[in-house]
């Protein structure tokens, strides 16, 4: 590795007490806005993917480090994408905050059929996430392109662009659900054209700054879903 690039045990410190720190404001906001400890379903998803999230980084630490300190870069340089960043902030804080008022001051009611099959999407987006970073080292957090970096045509980049906002798409729309006020998937679905703009513009990038991305636009032509879009 690069001097400039942390050691292994260094990034272990970074990426467990960034994690921390995720859990510890999502836990604020969900118990803060739900005014108490007993919100039940807030525990299961705070444990749920507080545990993905971990074994995903020890998978990273062990196998691909290079590709866990890329995964924690924010700084995007593209002025769309940083739009796009400060939007998802605001639709994440919501995110978490609405459903703790729903539990609350009780406005709906989500059955325990639904709350269960919301986690399970979550940890199956959650596993399409760990595909993507095993077969793509070069799945940055940040729209960039690495030295030496080649275009990613196996696994599950043989059939969509984006798998790994794939599953965003389906953590996130889950993620009301699981918290028990399902009423927010549906303006959550507003995440879609937001990320839609994101790929556009991660397109064009890559496009022109990775070469061989043009050639692989014209083999895989669906961005999300096969023959959808």
């Amino acid at each position: 590795m690069e001097n400039r690039q942390m050691t292994k045990k260094q990034l272990a410190r970074a990426a467990i007490l960034r994690l921390l720190g995720f859990i510890l404001v999502m836990g604020l906001l969900l118990f803060g806005s739900a005014g108490s400890f007993y919100y039940w379903q807030a525990w299961v998803f705070l444990i749920l993917l507080g545990g993905l999230a971990f074994f995903t980084g020890l998978y990273l630490i062990r196998n691909d480090p290079v590709l866990l300190e890329r995964r924690m870069r924010y700084k995007e340089r593209q002025v769309v994408q940083k739009n796009v960043v400060l939007t998802g902030f605001v639709y994440i804080g919501l995110l978490f905050i609405l459903p703790g008022l729903n539990y609350r001051f009780g406005w709906s009611e989500t059955p325990l059929w639904a709350v269960i099959l919301a986690d399970i999407i979550i940890a199956i987006g959650y596993m399409l996430l760990y595909r993507v970073l095993r077969e793509n080292s070069y799945a940055s957090r940040v729209i960039e392109v690495a030295e030496g970096q080649k275009v990613i045509s196996s696994g599950p980049y043989a059939h969509v662009r984006h798998p790994m906002y794939l599953s965003v798409i389906l953590i996130y729309l889950a993620t009301p659900v699981a918290l028990g006020f399902w009423w927010v998937t549906l303006p959550g679905l507003a995440i879609i054209p937001l990320l839609a703009t994101r790929m556009r513009n991660e397109e064009a990038v890559l496009s022109n700054d990775l070469p061989g991305y043009s050639d692989y636009l014209k083999k895989v032509k669906y961005r999300l879903v096969p023959r959808v879009w």
